[in-house]
């Protein structure tokens, strides 16, 4: 038990914080020495959207809408990574990409989304706080649950969910949870693979237990050794240490009921080979992994997305294009291999 605590802590809350940092590199470049981001205007039909989930927090999104006359039967959902939010320069992109090519698509907020936010006022006029380092990562399979409803509402009887850096573990534990029929299939943009092995920081989960126990969830714990200021809250510290092992080693490199054994729709994972956070390596790992536990059921299709860095910075029609033709077979049987598409 004692060990287990701090392995979970590795495989969640430091691979988050790892996600954030090579997202942090990349918009501090975009600050030095570059041009400032001005977004042509959509040619397509955009729409502001929102949802209330179970817990009543308000999340809000972007829909972007296909020609009616190409428009295919199957929308995808973009969960956004940590410390971002659906209106990020690249997801808008790539959702306007998927829309060109038939895909209704939805880049959706969750509770998770920016630094920190406000997610919601209880009744009591208690404020709860949400983002990066006050969320609880564990809570938003609510979030996509609303999204999915959304879209169903809409006329969409089947979606694909696309989580990107810390998003897909977002979309995996839904799917892993909740086996949704209306999921046709998952697409894993840039996270992580690997359970991270080690012990956390001693000194970190103690003065985070003794927070909680003070009634002081908010309160922030620094994650030392970052080359700029990082924290975490104590509620979102004991939220990753309480995160099931099986969905922290999600793909069951070492965990044999791993999350993935629950997931029966078709996956599509790729990363950037421009300075991203896995490699070819880690999606030969995914492959074997998934056919070790599923005993084959499960397809998995991987490609690398050629000049991409972790955000898909100028390769956002390559990102759009691989998903579009991933989705088309949907509705296909086949094993593991190389998604269609650019390579």
């Amino acid at each position: 038990m004692t060990r287990e605590r701090p392995t979970r802590w590795r495989q969640v809350v430091v691979t988050a914080f790892a996600l954030a940092l090579a997202a942090a590199v990349f918009l501090l470049g975009r600050r030095v020495g570059r041009r400032p981001e001005i977004p042509a205007p959509g040619k397509l039909p955009e729409q502001l959207v929102h949802v209330r989930t179970e817990d009543d927090v308000v999340d809000a999104g972007v829909l972007f809408a296909p020609p009616r006359e190409t428009a295919e039967p199957i929308a995808v959902i973009w969960i956004h990574g940590w410390g971002v939010n659906f209106y990020s320069p690249t997801y808008v992109r790539i959702g306007r990409a998927l829309a060109t090519r038939g895909y209704a698509t939805l880049a959706g907020n969750t509770r998770m989304h920016d630094i920190g936010n406000v997610e919601k006022y209880t009744i009591s006029g208690k404020r709860v706080r949400g983002g990066g380092y006050w969320g609880l990562a564990s809570e938003e399979v609510r979030d996509v649950a609303a999204w999915v409803d959304l879209l169903e509402s809409l006329g969409f009887k089947k979606v694909a969910l696309a989580g990107h850096s810390a998003g897909w573990a977002a979309v995996r534990r839904y799917q892993s949870q909740s086996q949704d029929p209306r999921v046709a299939g998952l697409v894993f943009a840039s996270g992580q693979v690997r359970a991270e092995p080690g012990p956390a920081d001693a000194d970190q989960l103690a003065q985070a237990t003794r927070m909680i126990a003070e009634g002081n969830p908010d309160d922030l714990v620094r994650i030392p050794n970052r080359s700029f200021p990082s924290f975490v809250s104590a509620g979102t510290f004991m939220d990753g240490v309480n995160t099931p092992p099986e969905l922290g080693d999600f793909f069951g490199v070492q965990t044999p009921n791993a999350g993935v054994t629950r997931v029966h729709c078709p996956l599509l994972a790729f990363f950037g080979t421009n300075g991203d956070v896995g490699t070819e390596q880690d999606l030969k790992l995914i492959e074997s992994s998934v056919e070790r536990r599923s005993g084959g059921r499960t397809r998995v299709d991987t490609t690398m997305i050629r000049g991409g860095d972790h955000m898909y910075e100028g390769q956002e029609e390559q990102v759009a294009a691989t998903i579009a033709a991933w989705a088309r077979t949907l509705r296909e049987a086949g094993g593991p291999g190389k998604a269609p598409g650019p390579h």
